[in-house]
């Protein structure tokens, strides 16, 4: 779908790329979040178990630093999933200001046995596009990102 703005050629092109680049996110966000929310997480939830799986024990700060999210927002998510006994807090004993999050046993077993399907959800999506396809998505994804990040 095509930007009806009547601007100049360039902020057409870009509204145009922006309008297919967020329908397309959202396509596959709202799929897995379907998906997600059969296992009654949010996605947040999700992706701070995730994150936990694959990096292991994290800082708060840095957790919400590799989820784009306020440092208050992951604070108040991590709390759900200890209240629930999947994450664990302990603070740092020489700088109580850190905390760090980690996978209790049961959140190891709840997301090691979700992942692997979320992974053949996410690969059957991107399997619209070839793989060539896929690092060029990528490619120019972080390339789009780092530019607006440094703008």
């Amino acid at each position: 779908m095509a930007t009806k703005y009547r601007g100049t050629q360039d902020e057409v092109r870009a509204l145009s790329a922006l309008i297919n680049l967020m329908r397309a996110s959202e396509a596959c966000a709202t799929s897995l979040q379907r998906e997600i929310a059969d296992k009654r997480l949010t996605g947040s939830q999700f992706g701070i178990l995730e994150a936990l799986l694959h990096l292991g024990p994290v800082c708060q700060g840095e957790l919400a630093g590799k989820l784009l999210r306020s440092c208050g927002s992951i604070t108040f998510v991590v709390q759900g999933l200890e209240k629930k006994g999947l994450v664990e807090r302990r603070r740092d004993g020489s700088d109580k200001r850190f905390v760090t999050v980690r996978l209790t046993d049961k959140g190891t077993k709840l997301i090691g046995g979700i992942f692997p399907e979320h992974a053949k959800t996410v690969a059957r999506q991107f399997g619209a596009l070839t793989a060539p396809e896929q690092d060029e998505l990528r490619r120019l994804c972080r390339k789009l990102g780092k530019a607006i990040d440094q703008g």
